[in-house]
């Protein structure tokens, strides 16, 4: 995991995708949500070819556009991204054709190769694909993400955060500055989801810019890394999408020696990226489909990195656990529950669980025993819109988290309603 002692030195800064240099993007509504007026159509571009990678779904049904990604992506270059919400051109007839003239489109409006063009979508599955509205509104959102000075720039970072949105009600994004060898290095990102989410990868899609300079494979091992420890950490309700993806381009365009191995620099860019990364992850569960509350359970002395991070993510994951949270129940014995089947050899004899929000700390179960507590105050910790749950495993020293939210009578509407 990403040293945390070094993210002291990371600031937060405006401008989202448009935060590093040299990166420019747009959003549009070009009729793929039906019967309604919302944004549907982003485009990410950098003025110079990036290095680039991704992480992909692992749900055996893919959708066309991941497939033509991963084909794009392969040498490991890239130089925009083009993302279309509303419809997810998975199991559909032409998918792979549409995919692949969505390039072309954009490839001839900016100028470049088709195969450095990435390709995503989000939405129904099994929705007839449409090329239409790609021809007519490409070449407009091209001249778009093209056009006007630096402050259009970045506000173009959140029309494509709202973009890329499908049942999701706020935008997602962050930027990030750090130094890297006396050179000041941003790094920013975009994220959409907010149902059918238990990423490894899953239900998604992340686009994450920089202006480091970095070799392709050294910014594939960091991506490989990170996801491991912030979206595959997620979950809001067990499902693994077919399309989703994070990318990550970097263009180099800051100036830093460039980062060829694992090293000092790396750990520096690492650390930067998990910060990216984990908010955006945060964001993601909290925005849950009828979420009222984000869950963030944080797992300390365990014997492993792994056995701590399975335990964090089994106990978001449990709906006794989601719905007990939904009600301000300190009911700890479900959490208790859940770290007991999770995955892997450990010791359940001595566990102490703690409920923690911004209204204060309650401890509900020390040594795997209860004990007394005040269960109204209980009820205020667990009424905030942010809990944590804090599990200290008094065996070993690995920590981990993992983010999910709340289960309400919401998130059965919004799906029984989907797709009408």
């Amino acid at each position: 995991m990403p040293d945390n002692k070094s993210k002291h030195s990371i600031e937060h800064i405006g401008g989202g995708i448009c935060a590093p240099r040299g990166f420019h993007a747009a959003g549009l509504h070009a009729g793929f949500k039906i019967r309604s007026k919302k944004k549907d159509l982003a485009l990410i571009y950098s003025e110079t070819m990036c290095a680039a990678a991704a992480a992909y779904t692992t749900n055996k049904v893919k959708g066309a556009t991941l497939k033509v990604t991963m084909d794009h992506l392969a040498d490991g270059k890239a130089q925009a991204v083009v993302i279309n919400s509303g419809y997810a051109n998975t199991l559909a007839p032409n998918g792979m054709e549409i995919a692949l003239r969505t390039c072309d489109l954009t490839g001839a409006a900016l100028g470049l190769s088709p195969t450095d063009v990435v390709v995503c979508s989000t939405g129904v599955i099994g929705q007839p694909p449409m090329i239409e509205p790609f021809e007519k509104y490409v070449p407009k959102l091209a001249r778009i993400a093209l056009g006007g000075d630096a402050s259009d720039r970045r506000y173009g970072s959140a029309e494509a955060a709202e973009a890329i949105m499908t049942t999701d009600t706020v935008k997602k994004e962050i930027a990030v500055e750090f130094t890297l060898g006396g050179k000041p290095c941003r790094i920013g990102g975009i994220a959409k989801g907010s149902g059918m989410i238990n990423p490894n990868m899953a239900t998604m899609l992340a686009f994450i810019t920089t202006d480091v300079d970095i070799a392709s494979d050294i910014l594939r091992e960091a991506l490989k890394e990170d996801i491991n420890h912030s979206f595959n950490q997620i979950s809001i309700d067990g499902d693994t999408s077919t399309n989703d993806t994070v990318v990550i381009m970097a263009n180099g365009r800051a100036g830093n020696k460039k980062i060829t191995k694992i090293g000092k620099g790396f750990a520096v860019f690492a650390a930067a990226l998990n910060v990216v990364t984990v908010a955006l992850a945060k964001m993601l569960a909290k925005d849950g489909e009828g979420a009222t509350k984000l869950i963030e359970c944080r797992v300390s002395n365990a014997p492993t990195d792994q056995i701590g991070m399975r335990i964090a993510k089994t106990v978001i994951q449990s709906d006794l656990v989601k719905t007990a949270i939904f009600g301000s129940d300190a009911n700890w014995g479900r959490i208790l529950c859940a770290v007991g089947y999770a995955d892997g050899a450990f010791n359940t004899d001595n566990v102490d669980v703690t409920l923690e929000s911004r209204e204060g700390a309650v401890t509900v179960c020390k040594n795997s025993f209860a004990v007394e507590f005040d269960e109204e105050k209980a009820k205020s910790v667990l009424a905030e819109d942010e809990i944590r749950i804090l599990v200290n495993l008094h065996d070993g020293m690995a920590e981990a988290e993992a983010y999910g939210c709340d289960l309400t009578y919401g998130y059965i509407k919004v799906n029984s309603l989907y797709r009408t």
